[in-house]
């Protein structure tokens, strides 16, 4: 089956944050206008989430002031918890933290432990600027999840809340619950009669 390729909102070779920060501007356009309910279990999720990122990467100059090894250690941290949320949800939370996941990509492939030899399955030592871009899109997930799903969304949009509300209407010639109450009131009524009638008569 084809059909038009999916909008993908990161275009180009943007650096991470670039990239979470697309993806945020989409997440929050969704909700906003009202494109995207979040049920109760996504809403906890998300927030456990942001926090758990939190916990991993803090302000920036908390994090600039550690070493190498230690920011290289709260980012992949902070991959692990966007993991383990994509593996507890389905939908449109699970492809948003997918794609941020996919964004922080990069962070798998660093290492902060130098070399003498090539023998390091293709990893390499990241820069200053690389590290500071990697948390700064952490820090941007982290105001997605926390702040811009909790947003008040906006009506939805006409077609939309005429689509549903056909989906929830009772189909054409369909009784209404209380109305078949009362046919079913109707035809025990009958029953009854019926049974009295055939019944013998105790004044013989």
């Amino acid at each position: 089956m084809t059909g038009e390729a999916p909008m993908d909102p990161v275009t180009g070779d943007a650096g991470m944050c670039a990239q979470v920060e697309a993806l945020a501007h989409e997440m929050a356009r969704q909700v906003g206008q009202g494109l995207w309910e979040l049920p109760a279990h996504d809403a906890d999720l998300a927030r456990a989430t942001a926090a758990r990122l939190a916990d991993a990467v803090g302000p920036a100059p908390a994090q600039e002031a550690l070493a190498g090894i230690e920011r290289l250690e709260h980012l992949r941290e902070a991959v692990a918890a966007i993991a383990i949320a994509v593996a507890r949800t389905h939908g449109r939370l699970a492809w948003f933290l997918a794609r941020a996941a996919d964004a922080l990509t990069p962070v798998l492939r660093w290492r902060a432990l130098t070399a003498e030899d090539a023998l390091t399955f293709g990893t390499r030592v990241p820069g200053a600027d690389e590290l500071t871009d990697a948390e700064n899109a952490v820090r941007r997930l982290h105001a997605a999840l926390a702040e811009d799903l909790d947003a008040e969304p906006a009506p939805a949009p006409a077609h939309l809340r005429s689509w549903r509300a056909g989906r929830t209407r009772a189909p054409a010639g369909a009784a209404a619950p209380g109305a078949r109450a009362v046919v079913r009131g109707f035809r025990q009524e009958d029953n009854r009669g019926v049974a009295s009638e055939s019944a013998p008569s105790q004044n013989t």
